[in-house]
């Protein structure tokens, strides 16, 4: 701003003056016409007003100067001496506007007319003008300065009021790179306070990005925490589940070694044998854990799986005849699906066995299967005691048990904890999911695989906890007699 008001004052002033000296001209061409022809005749300097360093010439028709007078400073007349003179030569008499340096009086703009055959020069100093566009500059400059530097001020405040809450942001996480993330500390992360968090702000969307990370970091070492409790308490659970066999088959073996007048040896090798099959099955849920952890791929082939379950529910009536086993199938397509058929009838028989074995005698177990273009439903009813609430989060971890509240009656034997880890672990492969509905006198797992063909289903809460609406009873005495099993009675 300041450069564009020199230059258009500069502008301005340099018209003013050159119209100044056009108008002198052209007064002292007129003096010239009405006065004597004197070659050498100046009388319209004379003339009132004529301002100092005015300066006129008189030029013959050679276009040599013949006569020239400035304007002193007190008002008087002096005629210009020889090198003056010479500074004025070479003027173009067509009215054009000249810039030159006169010695001894500084630099002036020139114009020259001519008419009749009279040739006029006039002119007038710059002084003035430089004077006053210098005068200009400086206080232009001072201007400038002092509005720079008050600038300058208001913009450093104001940025370090506007970057205050980032050096806060930045504090925040240098207190977290200090935190023991290493040794697993998970608590008290220091977090951003919520006034540096605006999103109108660049400062505030950082600050609520690094409480986001933050959050994350958290729950990343929290996840990482129970993943390694899991793992302690499923490697103390493995060793015991272990133990407990090799001991009773070390005892049994130690009884024998001491003579066979303590024990039959039918007996103990019978126990043995129990013994063994019982580590043996660990072991294999074991293992199948662990290359399903791995992602390791089963056989995929195309399985129907309404076959599946209903040899699975003859399996459970000869091994629990105490209790009422019920088969349904409704199928509006043919419950085929995709995956490895034995692990399937794995999946089939844990959930039968889970409620077998958790349930008392004389509770009735309903299977059904639901078949549909979009999904393949297995679910597994029971009306027993149900799953106890704070058991029913983590119905599906290993090693969990329900032997304190779902009654386990003697002689069925006691569970690894691992039948319903291995459920879910199969059906996640398969790429289906699995959940449970439980309260006293109504347990339900159902088993959501896609059908052949079809995509993985989306993952959804495993746990449900009871709720007021309840699946339509797939029992038998809902279900046409076309659509039911074989079994006698109902079992």
């Amino acid at each position: 701003m300041a450069l564009t008001t020199v230059f258009a004052q500069r502008a301005y002033l340099l018209g003013n003056l050159d119209d100044r000296v056009t108008g002198a001209a052209e007064r002292g061409l007129g003096g010239a016409r009405v006065g004597p022809r004197d070659p050498t005749d100046l009388a319209f300097l004379r003339e009132q007003g004529q301002a100092a360093g005015t300066l006129a010439a008189r030029l013959d028709d050679e276009g040599r100067i013949t006569t020239a007078e400035v304007i002193t400073g007190d008002g008087e007349r002096r005629t210009l001496d020889a090198a003056q003179r010479a500074a004025l030569d070479g003027i173009e008499t067509d009215g054009s506007l000249h810039t030159r340096t006169v010695p001894g009086l500084g630099t002036y703009r020139l114009t020259a007319l001519s008419g009749d055959g009279l040739t006029v020069l006039a002119g007038l100093p710059t002084a003035d003008v430089e004077n006053l566009i210098s005068g200009l500059v400086v206080v232009e400059a001072v201007v400038a300065a002092v509005g720079l530097a008050v600038a300058g001020c208001v913009c450093a405040v104001v940025i370090r009021r506007q970057l205050r809450p980032l050096g806060r942001v930045a504090a925040t996480a240098v207190e977290v790179s200090r935190a023991p993330l290493a040794h697993g500390e998970i608590g008290g992360l220091t977090r951003v306070p919520e006034r540096d968090t605006d999103p109108r702000s660049e400062a505030g969307q950082v600050g609520a990005a690094l409480n986001r990370m933050i959050d994350h970091v958290e729950s990343s070492l929290a996840e990482r925490r129970r993943s390694e409790e899991r793992m302690r308490r499923f490697l103390a659970d493995a060793g015991h589940e272990l133990r407990t066999p090799l001991a009773s088959i070390a005892g049994y073996a130690e009884l024998m070694n001491r003579g066979t007048g303590r024990i039959e040896p039918v007996l103990a090798w019978r126990r043995v044998s129990a013994e063994s099959a019982r580590m043996t099955g660990l072991v294999e849920d074991l293992l199948l854990l662990a290359r399903l952890d791995e992602g390791r791929p089963l056989e995929s082939a195309e399985v129907d799986l309404a076959a599946v379950v209903a040899e699975g529910v003859w399996d459970a009536r000869a091994a629990g005849e105490d209790h009422v086993w019920q088969l349904a199938l409704l199928l509006d397509a043919p419950a085929l699906v995709t995956g490895d058929q034995t692990r399937l009838r794995q999946v089939v028989a844990n959930l039968l066995a889970n409620a077998r074995v958790h349930t008392p005698p004389g509770t009735t177990v309903v299977v059904s299967v639901e078949a549909t273009a979009e999904r393949c439903v297995v679910r597994v009813r029971d009306d027993g005691p149900g799953v106890p609430p704070h058991l029913l989060s983590s119905v599906f971890e290993r090693f969990t048990r329900a032997d304190a509240s779902r009654s386990r009656t003697a002689g069925k034997g006691g569970g690894s904890g691992l039948g319903l880890a291995v459920v879910a672990a199969i059906t996640s492969a398969h790429g289906g999911r699995i959940s449970v509905e439980s309260e006293p006198g109504r347990t339900e797992f159902t088993v959501d695989l896609p059908p052949a063909g079809t995509a993985a289903l989306p993952a959804v809460d495993t746990v449900s906890a009871p709720s007021d609406r309840h699946r339509p009873d797939t029992g038998a005495p809902s279900v046409p007699e076309s659509h039911r099993s074989g079994l006698p009675g109902g079992r």
